[in-house]
C-alpha cells in the first residue's frame, strides 16, 4: 500500500502563496515533513485532509481515492486522524467524552484498533473522568491521539503536536509515538520543525522550502547526505538503527549492534532482542590515527573518510563509513589539516556513551 499525494493551491489575493506537491510514499511508519516556519507543512496536511477547497489534485491512499478530478470525499468521511498542535479538543466533554466520540462514529465493522489498547498505550485510564480544562499540555495531546487512534483511521496526521510541550513532557511522549508507530501499524504522516525530533520518531523524510518538496528519503540516508543540506550546523548528525545485543546490569548499559561494529549506550529500559535507534550528533564524535587507552569513551571504532564537507568558517564535517554505516563528525579545520585527513583515510572515530541519544 502507498500513498500518492500530487497537485498544487494557490491563494490568490493574499501573500501569493503558492503549493505544489508529488509524493509517493510507503504507507508504513512515519514520514516526517521538515520545513521552516511558512513554508506549507500544514498546507499540505490540509491539503491531505480535504480542507483546503481550492486545492486540486490526488490524495490516494492505498486503494481509496478521497481526492481526484471525479472526487472529493470531505474530512468526515476520509479514514483519517488528525492531531493538531493544540489537541483541539470538544470543551464541552470530559475526556472519556472526547474519546468515545471518535469511537461512536466509526462502525463497528471499521474498527481495527481495539479500545483497550488505545487506553493502555497512551495510559489514559486515570483521566477518563477528568474535565479537560484540568489536563496538562501532556495530557492534552495524549488524550488527542486516543481520540485520533479510536478512530482506526488508515492514515494519521499530526501537525507539530508537541511544539507547545516542554522538553520533558516532550520525552514522555516519544515512547508513546513509537509504540504506536510500532504495533498499531498505521502510516502516519508528522510535520515538525526540530530535525531531533524527526531524528527520534521518523522513517522517512520530506523536505520543504517555499511550498514545495525539496527532497525525500530515507530518514537514514537523508540526515547523513551532503544534498538535503542537513547535514551541517548544531543539528548535524546520524542515526543508526540496531539491535540490542546485550544488558549489562550492572552498568546499566546497552550494547547495540549495527552493521559495522557495537555501540554501549545507557540503558533506557530497551528490551534484549529489540530494533533500536541511535541518533550520534557530529559534534559528539572526534577522531584518532589510532585507538585510545586510558580513555574514558567506551565506543571507538574503526572508519574509513567518505569525504569532507564545509561547515563554517571554522568547522568542517567528515562523513565517515564504518561497515555499512555512514556517521558524521564536526571537526576544526585545523584538526582535519593536522590528521591530514581525506577521502579513504583510516580512522577511529571516538564516541562517548552518554552523548548517544
Amino acid at each position: 500500500m502507498s500513498l500518492k499525494l500530487q497537485g498544487e493551491l494557490q491563494r490568490p489575493g493574499t501573500d501569493g502563496f503558492h503549493l505544489e506537491f508529488d509524493l509517493d510514499l510507503p504507507a508504513t511508519g512515519i514520514t516526517a515533513i521538515c520545513g521552516p516556519s511558512g513554508c506549507g507543512k500544514t498546507t499540505l496536511l490540509r491539503c491531505v485532509a480535504g480542507l483546503e477547497p481550492t486545492f486540486a489534485g490526488t490524495v490516494r491512499v492505498g486503494p481509496c481515492v478521497w481526492q481526484d478530478q471525479q472526487t472529493h470525499r470531505p474530512l468526515h468521511k476520509r479514514a483519517l486522524g488528525y492531531v493538531f498542535q493544540n489537541g483541539e479538543l470538544f470543551p464541552h466533554l470530559d475526556v472519556a467524552g472526547n474519546l468515545r466520540f471518535a469511537w461512536d462514529r466509526t462502525p463497528d465493522s471499521s474498527r481495527r484498533v481495539p479500545w483497550d489498547e488505545v487506553i493502555d498505550l497512551l495510559r489514559l485510564a486515570d483521566l477518563m473522568n477528568r474535565d479537560v480544562a484540568q489536563l496538562s499540555g501532556g495530557e492534552r495531546q495524549r488524550v488527542a491521539l486516543g481520540r485520533a487512534l479510536l478512530k482506526s483511521p488508515d492514515l494519521l496526521v499530526l501537525d507539530e503536536p508537541l511544539t507547545a510541550l516542554d522538553r520533558e513532557t516532550r520525552r514522555g511522549i516519544y515512547p508513546l509515538l513509537e509504540r504506536m508507530r510500532d504495533q498499531l501499524a498505521i502510516p502516519m504522516l508528522y510535520v515538525t520543525h526540530m530535525v531531533d525530533e524527526a531524528a527520534r520518531l521518523a522513517d522517512r523524510l520530506v523536505l520543504m522550502d517555499k511550498g514545495r518538496v525539496t527532497n525525500q528519503g530515507p530518514l537514514v540516508e537523508m540526515l547523513t547526505s551532503p544534498t538535503p543540506g542537513l547535514a551541517h550546523g548544531e543539528d548535524a548528525g546520524a542515526v543508526v538503527s540496531a539491535i540490542v545485543g546485550a544488558l549489562d546490569d550492572t552498568y546499566h548499559l546497552a550494547r547495540l549492534d549495527f552493521p559495522g561494529g557495537n555501540l554501549q549506550v545507557s540503558d533506557r529500559g530497551l528490551a534484549l532482542g529489540a530494533t533500536a535507534r541511535a541518533r550520534i550528533q557530529a559534534r559528539d564524535v572526534s577522531l584518532a590515527l589510532a585507538p585510545s587507552t586510558g580513555t574514558s569513551i567506551l565506543n571507538i571504532l574503526p572508519a574509513e573518510v567518505i569525504d569532507l564537507l564545509p561547515d563554517d568558517r571554522a568547522r568542517v564535517l567528515v562523513r565517515l563509513r564504518i561497515g555499512q554505516t555512514v556517521l558524521l563528525a564536526s571537526v576544526t579545520r585545523r584538526s582535519a589539516q593536522t590528521l591530514d585527513l581525506a577521502p579513504g583515510c583510516k580512522i577511529w572515530a571516538q564516541i562517548k556513551s552518554v552523548a548517544i541519544l
